[in-house]
C-alpha cells in the first residue's frame, strides 16, 4: 500500500511535531503501511486514551484514524463487484490475467486492507476512461468525464464579443440564480448538539464574476466570509434534532463572463522577480506543490525546446492533456502529494491535473495559481477546478487543463481554447487551495484541498461526506 496515510505526512500537514511516544507512532505508521487498518485504529485509541499526547497531537492522531475510515469508504469494492460491473456494462467477462495486467499498470486501483484486496469505488469505469486498449475490447465510448458535452462547449463561445485589450476577447456574460442546499443526515450528531456548516458562495471578481448577491438563507444569523479567506463561504449553525435531518440552504445570484487570450497576439515582458506576486506564485506550497526530482526532471524534459513563457505553457499543457486522461478521483485528503500521484498513476481528475500544471509552471519560474468552484453548463453542472497563469504585461490568464482533454471540437482554436481561456458557465469560489475558513474550523476538514461541497462539524468532530448530502440548483437568466 502506498504511504498516503503515513502519520509523518499527516503530522507535517498539520504543522505538528511528532508525539513524544515515538515508538508508538512508528508502530502506527508500520501498521498503516502494511494495510492493517484495524490494528492501527486500536493503537491510536490506546495512545489517545492514556491522555499523554498534547491536545494538538491527539487531533493529529484522530485525523489519521479518520483518514483510515475515509480510505475504507473509497476502497469498498470486491473483485466480484468489479467483474460484475464490467460484465453488465461492457458485455464481457474479464479474465484473471486481464485483471492482473490492469492492476500492474495501476489502471485498476486497489489497496490491501486488513488482509483483503479492496478496489476503488469507481475503479471499474475508470478502466475504460484511461485504457484505450480496454475500450477496444468493446467499441463502447468511455464513461463520462467532467467535460461538458461538445454541443454545450460550442454554444458557449462567441468570438464576436468585444476585445478590450490586444489579444483578449470577452465572451457573452451569463446571469445565474442559485439555491445551494446541504442536508445533514438524521442522527449524524446527538440531539441538541450544535452543527456548524460552511456553504460555498461566489467570490467577487471584477473580471469574470460580478453582481454577487446573497438573497436569502435558512438561518438569519449567518456569517458571510466576504472574501476574507481564499475559500468564500456562508457560515451557519443549527441544533440537531433526534430522528430528523438538519437542513441548511442559501439563495444567491451572480454574473459570470468568460474570456480568451490569443497567445499569438500578446507579448510577455520580463518578470519582476522581486515582486511579491512573482515570489508568491512561483514558490513551493506544501504538501502538493513541491519541486521534487521527479517533477523537475519531467518538466525540464517537456520544456527543453521552449524559449518563452508562452512556449513553456504550451509544452506543459500539451503534455498533460495528451498523457493524463480524466478519471474519477480518490478523495484528495487521502493523497499525500497529488501531482506525484498523477504522474505515477497516469491519470487525474480536473483538480489533480491542475495541481500538476501549477507545479510544473512554478518550477519553470512562471507564476501560476489555483481557482475552483463549479462548472455550470445547463444539464452538466458539476464540481470543477482550473488555474490562472501570469504573464508580465498582460496579467492573469485562465487555463482549464481538464477541458483541454478529449476529442477535437470545432471551435477556434479547438481544445486549446482552454490553454488561455475559460467559458462563461462558471461559479468561482476558491482563489487558492488548503486555506482557512471564516470563522475558523475547529476540526480537520473533509476536503483538505478544495472547497466546493461544503464543510460540516459538530461539537465533537468533523462530519465527513457520507454523513450529509448537497444539492446545487441553478436558474439561468
Amino acid at each position: 500500500m502506498r504511504k498516503t496515510l503515513s502519520l509523518f505526512i499527516v503530522l507535517s500537514l498539520f504543522g505538528c511535531s511528532s508525539p513524544k511516544h515515538h515508538y508508538s507512532t512508528k508502530e502506527i505508521n508500520k501498521e498503516i503501511t502494511s494495510g492493517n487498518f484495524t490494528r492501527a485504529t486500536e493503537l491510536i485509541d490506546s495512545l489517545v486514551s492514556v491522555g499523554q499526547p498534547s491536545k494538538a497531537q491527539q487531533q493529529v492522531l484522530l485525523f489519521t484514524q479518520d483518514s483510515l475510515r475515509r480510505v475504507r469508504l473509497d476502497f469498498n469494492k470486491t473483485k466480484d463487484e468489479i467483474i460484475d460491473w464490467i460484465e453488465r456494462n461492457r458485455l464481457f467477462i474479464p479474465s484473471d490475467s486481464l485483471i492482473d495486467s490492469w492492476e500492474r499498470s495501476k489502471t485498476l486501483e486497489f489497496r490491501i486492507i486488513d488482509g483483503e484486496k479492496r478496489y476503488f469505488r469507481n475503479a471499474a469505469p475508470n478502466i475504460f476512461r484511461v485504457d484505450a486498449s480496454a475500450r477496444e475490447l468493446t467499441k463502447i465510448l468511455a464513461p463520462g468525464s467532467d467535460t461538458p458535452r461538445d454541443s454545450l462547449l460550442i454554444s458557449a463561445f462567441n468570438y464576436k464579443a468585444e476585445s478590450d485589450t490586444k489579444g483578449k476577447y470577452l465572451l457573452p456574460s451569463k446571469k445565474v440564480k442559485a439555491r445551494y442546499t446541504l442536508t445533514v443526515n438524521a442522527d449524524a450528531a446527538p440531539d441538541g448538539e450544535v452543527l456548524r456548516v460552511w456553504l460555498p458562495f461566489p467570490r467577487k471578481d471584477i473580471r469574470r464574476q460580478t453582481d454577487v448577491k446573497l438573497l436569502a438563507a435558512s438561518q438569519s444569523d449567518y456569517l458571510l466570509s466576504d472574501d476574507k479567506t481564499v475559500h468564500t463561504s456562508v457560515f451557519m449553525e443549527q441544533k440537531a434534532v433526534a430522528g430528523k435531518p438538519t437542513l441548511f440552504w442559501i439563495d444567491f445570484e451572480f454574473t459570470s463572463r468568460g474570456e480568451w487570450f490569443d497567445l499569438s497576439g500578446i507579448e510577455v515582458n520580463p518578470y519582476d522577480t522581486n515582486s511579491t506576486l512573482y515570489q508568491t506564485y512561483t514558490a513551493e506550497q506544501q504538501p502538493h506543490i513541491l519541486f521534487s526530482e521527479n517533477i523537475r526532471t519531467l518538466t525540464d524534459s517537456i520544456t527543453r525546446n521552449a524559449r518563452t513563457p508562452i512556449e513553456t505553457l504550451q509544452a506543459i499543457y500539451r503534455h498533460i492533456t495528451s498523457n493524463y486522461p480524466w478519471a474519477s478521483a480518490l478523495e484528495y485528503s487521502t493523497i499525500s502529494n497529488i501531482p506525484e500521484y498523477v504522474i505515477e498513476n497516469r491519470k487525474g481528475d480536473c483538480g489533480q491535473v491542475t495541481l500538476l500544471l501549477i507545479t510544473m509552471l512554478r518550477h519553470k519560474g512562471i507564476p501560476a495559481r489555483w481557482q475552483s468552484g463549479w462548472m455550470t453548463h445547463p444539464g452538466e453542472v458539476n464540481l470543477h477546478d482550473w488555474a490562472e497563469v501570469y504573464f508580465e504585461g498582460t496579467g492573469w490568464i485562465p487555463v482549464d487543463i481538464s477541458f483541454g482533454r478529449g476529442e477535437p471540437v470545432p471551435i477556434r482554436p479547438g481544445r486549446e481554447f482552454f490553454m488561455s481561456g475559460i467559458d462563461s458557465y462558471r461559479l468561482y469560489i476558491n482563489s487558492d487551495f488548503s486555506g482557512d475558513f471564516y470563522p475558523e474550523k475547529i476540526y480537520p476538514r473533509s476536503e483538505t484541498v478544495d472547497f466546493q461541497r461544503g464543510e460540516v462539524e459538530s461539537d465533537r468532530w468533523n462530519l465527513y461526506f457520507d454523513q450529509w448530502k448537497y444539492k446545487m440548483e441553478l436558474t439561468y437568466r
